[in-house]
């Protein structure tokens, strides 16, 4: 078993990149379509969907990519999200004339199965458990540095 700490594309992170890039793939499809034909009816919405498909690409490269900066950046992508989700939810419940047609993340994603409200929970606490094993790790290996 090798000593290198787990990346976060391996055990359940393969999943949530699978479901990561389905979504990426459906908001860009939807929200590229909407800006396309029918941008002057709903610019705010179809503007937050095209966000939330960024955001979804960025994570997913980020949970595919190696190294430190690109764990920072999926952190901070799916923090996004999952305070974009609370937000727009939020509000277009609160008040729907804000959202005159559906985001991704309007009442909390449920056009898409409430996947972006349980996505990023998910995705956060696969990365609270990958950073804890390569803490673990390091602190392995200075241990055995130390003994040595």
């Amino acid at each position: 078993m090798s000593d290198e700490p787990r990346p976060t594309s391996a055990g359940i992170g393969r999943v949530l990149i699978a479901v990561y890039g389905i979504l990426a793939l459906a908001a860009l499809g939807r929200s590229g379509y909407q800006i396309a034909t029918k941008f002057d009816e709903a610019p705010v919405a179809y503007s937050l969907s095209a966000l939330a498909a960024v955001v979804y690409v960025l994570a997913t490269i980020a949970l595919i990519a190696r190294g430190t900066a690109w764990f920072r950046i999926a952190v901070v992508a799916i923090g996004f999200e999952l305070a974009g989700v609370l937000i727009v939810g939020t509000l277009s419940i609160i008040d729907p004339m804000l959202f005159p047609d559906d985001t991704v993340w309007s009442q909390f994603g449920r056009g898409y199965a409430f996947i972006p409200l349980v996505l990023p929970v998910l995705g956060l606490l696969w990365l609270r458990r990958v950073a804890r094993a390569r803490r673990e790790a390091a602190s392995n290996t200075a241990n055995d540095e130390e003994a040595a």
